[in-house]
């Protein structure tokens, strides 16, 4: 009889254990996450190191699955945004570039010389036009939480030095699928041709396209001086600020708690990816010239030319920006 109760007992435990095994995993969830560069970048860095806070802080009860290269859109990382708002998507670490054609309002980022600086990027993220920003994005369904940065984005050819707008006379420019870029090269006389990536780098090494834009980090880890880019020119033409982002309907399904964790987790891996990538900013330029890459730095009359050959540019997208984003970010940028 003993034996029998002990057994009995025993098997209860031991079902008792399983239950509570099964409640844990049912309670588990496990998130999404879109990103459209690997972890050989700072950008996908960032999503890890988001998914790697939140498993801590929550235990594991609540984590996040990053899959790099837009493989959740099939690599076209301009419908990012609209599979997040769907819910095809949980979550995204993504370009300001990339969500504009749904945002109007992330078109700030990209006016050609508008952001001159880190000091500046701070200013507005930071300030009142961060706030319109997030509040633009979060009508369009989605939940933003916290800035990340890809960097300000460089200019490089197989010609020869940039130092003047009437150096881009004529040469075939890559950009990414923005009519803002359009406009943007077009106004300083280049020939601005849009491509993947993947049409880029072939269309680089046999002299198709005569150059290309992207921040440090993407031409050092890219290695594009191996497709003919032998020129780069510093110019700060514009910044691409990350976002931390989950659909609203995700976000509306955790709890105040979760919600919490999230946020706070997705804003300490933006500050440390921001620090990162502004803190390798000149050991990737020393690498990038240590590999026979001229590099041209502007002086402040040239760089000048440039702001006066593209402000054409800025008096067509203001109004599709928003007057009053155009003058809180204005703003910012004088008081830094």
């Amino acid at each position: 009889m003993t034996l029998t109760r002990h057994l009995s007992h025993a098997a209860l435990g031991l079902a008792g254990a399983a239950l509570l095994t099964l409640t844990a995993s049912a309670q588990a969830r496990e998130l999404s996450v879109s990103t459209v560069l690997s972890d050989a970048f700072p950008w996908g860095q960032a999503a890890e190191k988001w998914a790697e806070l939140l498993e801590e802080r929550s235990g594991g009860e609540l984590t996040l699955r990053v899959y790099p290269n837009a493989q959740l859109v099939s690599g076209d990382q301009t419908r990012e945004f609209s599979a997040m708002r769907s819910g095809l998507i949980d979550a995204a670490v993504g370009s300001t570039i990339n969500w504009s054609p749904q945002v109007p309002e992330l078109n700030l980022f990209s006016l050609p010389f508008f952001i001159p600086d880190t000091a500046a990027v701070d200013a507005v993220t930071q300030g009142e036009a961060g706030e319109l920003v997030f509040e633009a994005i979060a009508r369009r369904g989605i939940m933003p939480l916290a800035w990340g940065e890809n960097g300000f984005r460089q200019i490089s050819n197989s010609s020869g030095p940039i130092s003047a707008p009437e150096d881009l006379e004529g040469l075939k420019i890559r950009v990414v699928g923005s009519p803002l870029f359009q406009d943007t090269f077009a106004a300083l006389g280049a020939d601005p041709t849009q491509m993947s990536w993947t049409d880029a780098q072939p269309a680089l090494t046999t002299g198709a396209v005569d150059g290309q834009e992207n921040p440090l980090s993407v031409f050092d880890v890219a290695r594009i001086d191996q497709v003919g880019q032998e020129y780069l020119t510093r110019w700060n033409y514009m910044n691409d600020p990350l976002v931390f982002a989950v659909s609203q309907q995700v976000w509306g399904s955790l709890s105040p708690e979760e919600q919490t964790m999230l946020r706070e987790t997705a804003q300490e891996a933006g500050a440390w990816e921001i620090a990162m990538t502004r803190e390798q900013e000149s050991e990737r330029l020393a690498a990038i010239e240590e590999r026979g890459v001229t590099v041209t730095e502007l002086d402040e009359a040239e760089y000048q030319a440039f702001v006066e050959a593209t402000m054409s540019v800025h008096e067509k997208w203001a109004s599709r920006i928003g007057e009053d984003l155009m003058k809180a970010a204005q703003s910012a940028i004088d008081a830094r």
